[in-house]
């Protein structure tokens, strides 16, 4: 849609102008719709994990607005020549478990015939109208939180290739399926502590450095990333120095990089977790630091299982760019 010469509504509260995770239409005084979809090829091999990893994803989009998902529907292309039809059935049914667990509703949806395998959902979700998360909101002085650790996209393809063992590919699994709902329900919880969040996206397959390039250029400020600070997967370094690296995050530096300053050395392999595409990333949070420190906190006590951290801070100088110090 970039580049559309779209009409304008001023009951849009967020379009297409900042590349933002979904669309929001205000409704009334306290009621405003996010709607999102999100679909996509196999990243695993079981059928009813890929299901329930899609779902994740695709329900993150709302989770990263300020929102809860409402109603879903599924998307499913189906190579029905050359798969069991069982196989699509397991898929929806692990999208329908993280549905449920999110709270929504699955109202429908739609399948074609394909050569290849695709799963998603279309969702939308609620938001009062004032609690609009957007990526182009973060302020100067800001910290970053970010909800899940990175490299992902090159664990992906490890086990692809199979260099992974089953204990790890579990380990990214369980991940890839956590709903972004824990972080999101507890700042909606409390009125004093969600006043500290100033912006949000998710990290998908931009990778970290692209989503913060958006929120960098959405905000006209500039991000400041501490390298010591990334919260990293194991083995993803491991993997990154061997080279095993998904061609995303090469497309991704090849994009994002006029607009990252990075104190690494060229093609280190830190440098390139920044750009690997993520799946079903974590909330990418800007907020006051006081409440960053009480949102780690509780998430703590509630038992929320993915490494968070803060990793970083937003500065006014130099803005639109991305610094990995």
């Amino acid at each position: 849609m970039c580049g559309l010469d779209l009409p304008r509504d001023p009951n849009l509260l967020v379009g297409t102008e900042t590349s933002d995770d979904a669309g929001v239409y205000r409704l009334n005084e306290t009621t405003a719709l996010i709607q999102t979809v999100d679909f996509f090829t196999p990243i695993v091999d079981d059928p009813f994990d890929f299901g329930r990893i899609a779902a994740a994803n695709a329900l993150s989009d709302v989770y990263a607005m300020g929102g809860r998902p409402l109603l879903c529907m599924n998307i499913l292309a189906c190579p029905t020549k050359t798969m069991d039809q069982g196989v699509f059935r397991q898929v929806v049914e692990g999208g329908l478990e993280k549905i449920r667990e999110a709270g929504a509703l699955l109202v429908g949806g739609h399948s074609i015939e394909d050569a290849e395998l695709k799963y998603g959902l279309s969702v939308t979700g609620l938001v009062h109208p004032e609690r609009v998360l957007r990526n182009s909101g973060a302020r100067a002085g800001d910290v970053l939180l970010l909800t899940k650790p990175l490299g992902t996209g090159i664990l992906s393809t490890a086990i692809k290739g199979g260099l992974a063992g089953a204990a790890t590919e579990r380990q990214l699994v369980d991940l890839l399926a956590t709903l972004n709902r824990l972080p999101m329900e507890l700042l909606n919880g409390d009125e004093a502590l969600r006043a500290g969040v100033h912006g949000c996206t998710d990290i998908t397959g931009f990778g970290l450095f692209g989503h913060l390039r958006e929120m960098a250029e959405g905000s006209g400020l500039s991000i400041h990333l501490a390298k010591e600070q990334l919260p990293i997967l194991a083995e993803a370094r491991e993997f990154a120095d061997m080279g095993i690296i998904p061609e995303g995050a090469y497309r991704n530096r090849n994009f994002y990089s006029p607009w990252v300053r990075s104190a690494l050395a060229e093609m280190d392999s830190l440098e390139m977790i920044g750009y690997d595409p993520q799946t079903s990333g974590g909330l990418l949070l800007a907020m006051d630091r006081a409440s960053a420190e009480q949102l780690l906190a509780l998430l703590g006590q509630h038992g929320y299982q993915p490494e968070c951290r803060i990793i970083g801070e937003v500065r006014a100088a130099d803005p639109g760019l991305v610094f990995l110090e």
